[in-house]
């Protein structure tokens, strides 16, 4: 490295550098919030750190509400240090001597990004970029071609710049990359005409048609895994998971060796498949239950916010109504006192008015207190209803799911000494 940069000195991103920034490229707003606090990295939106002779990018992990940062021509190595800016909307890379994209999994928010005049040679890690709508990437390394369905999966992605990168001296370029990504508005800084698009449907469309097939069965079993999830956590929160089916019977048996040797008794493979189908009902007549309740609970908890917010709401009313009379009789009582004809009437008038203001903060004093008590009243009858929901839930789960009658049913069912098989 030290042959690298014998010319320069290289610099790490540290406090000293960035205040060293932040007082040369001060806007307004910097301006702002420095005349009010001193430098609070929090509130800094955009960071120019350009032309700076960077190796290494580290602390910015302060500038956590960043939306747009520069690191463009400098000399990092590595894409690193960035996890911290999650409002990331737009950042420059380019002309560094980064090699690997990597290190913006957290930056879901990121639309412009450039990576132009770097030394990149293959496109990835990218996949939680899904909000990308501009990515530049010329000048690079990326040599083959087929690398471009990559960027498929970005769906916003309208401006894509891979000039430069010798992949692009491919006859089948501008075509293959229109072809495979059809939402291209831009390519290479210049418009996709609407004759380019065709005749790159036209003579690709039978490689894209499997393609697109591939694409909607992957989407299809995305959907139907969120939704499997979605229902799960549903079934989490009314405490029923995996009771609507044998997956808790097949978890119970899967590594219960003891199981399988009795299973080859005479008839005991029978009555373990009867007690499956028993154990099934059970469970099955648990989850329509748990649901059922878990909606009981939901329209307490309703209820509940309903109730709440209508008390709240009347309170706060009520001290508006007060203030504002308040208010009212304010003006007319600065006028009397303004028009009092002699000291004594102003210093009369002036007595009303802080008996006015006395009244007000006794009127206001006293709802505060109404409502606490009504709050404690709410919480204290919301602490019983859900007591007495969860008592009856779980008395009626007691009765639904008789363990004792089948373990005595499994106990008189199975053979054993002087018992004869079924």
């Amino acid at each position: 490295m030290s042959h690298l940069y014998e010319n320069i000195e290289p610099n790490v991103i540290d406090d000293e550098l960035v205040q060293k920034v932040l007082e040369e490229e001060r806007t307004e707003d910097i301006e702002k919030i420095v005349r009010r606090e001193g430098f609070n990295f929090k509130e800094v939106k955009e960071l120019q750190l350009s032309f700076r002779n960077i190796l290494q990018i580290a602390n910015l992990w302060q500038f956590e509400n960043l939306t747009k940062l520069q690191l463009d021509n400098n000399i990092i190595e590595k894409i690193e240090a960035l996890e911290s800016l999650v409002h990331l909307v737009w950042l420059d890379l380019s002309f560094n001597n980064i090699e690997v994209i990597e290190g913006l999994d957290t930056l879901v928010k990121l639309q412009d990004l450039s990576l132009y005049s770097n030394r990149i040679s293959k496109i990835e890690n990218m996949d939680t970029l899904q909000e990308l709508q501009i990515f530049s990437i010329g000048k690079n390394n990326l040599t083959t071609l087929e690398d471009v369905v990559y960027f498929r999966r970005f769906k916003h992605l309208r401006t894509l710049n891979l000039a430069g990168n010798p992949l692009c001296d491919d006859e089948r370029y501008m075509l293959y990359v229109v072809a495979y990504v059809p939402n291209l508005v831009y390519l290479d800084f210049k418009l996709v005409r609407d004759s380019t698009r065709e005749e790159a449907v036209l003579q690709y469309q039978y490689h894209i048609e499997p393609l697109e097939q591939e694409e909607a069965e992957v989407l299809a079993q995305l959907e139907d895994k969120q939704a499997k999830q979605k229902q799960l956590e549903y079934h989490k929160t009314a405490f029923v998971e995996y009771l609507n089916g044998s997956f808790l019977f097949d978890s119970m048996f899967a590594e219960d060796t003891e199981a399988a040797k009795l299973a080859c008794l005479p008839g005991v493979d029978d009555l373990l498949q009867a007690y499956r189908e028993e154990f099934v009902s059970v469970c099955e007549s648990l989850f329509n239950y748990g649901l059922k309740e878990h909606e009981n609970r939901e329209a307490e908890v309703s209820h509940f916010h309903e109730y709440l917010n209508e008390v709240l709401t009347a309170n706060q009313q009520e001290g508006r109504k007060r203030i504002l009379e308040f208010e009212n009789q304010s003006k007319k009582r600065l006028e009397e006192i303004h028009n009092a004809s002699s000291y004594d009437i102003a210093e009369s008038k002036r007595a009303r008015y802080r008996e006015d203001i006395l009244q007000l903060s006794e009127a206001l004093m006293g709802l505060e207190i109404l409502i606490t008590d009504q709050l404690e009243e709410i919480l204290e009858e919301f602490k019983g209803n859900i007591a007495a929901v969860a008592s009856t839930f779980i008395e009626n789960v007691k009765g639904i799911y008789p363990l004792d009658s089948l373990l005595a049913w499994t106990s008189q069912s199975l053979p054993g000494p002087g018992k004869p098989s079924p």
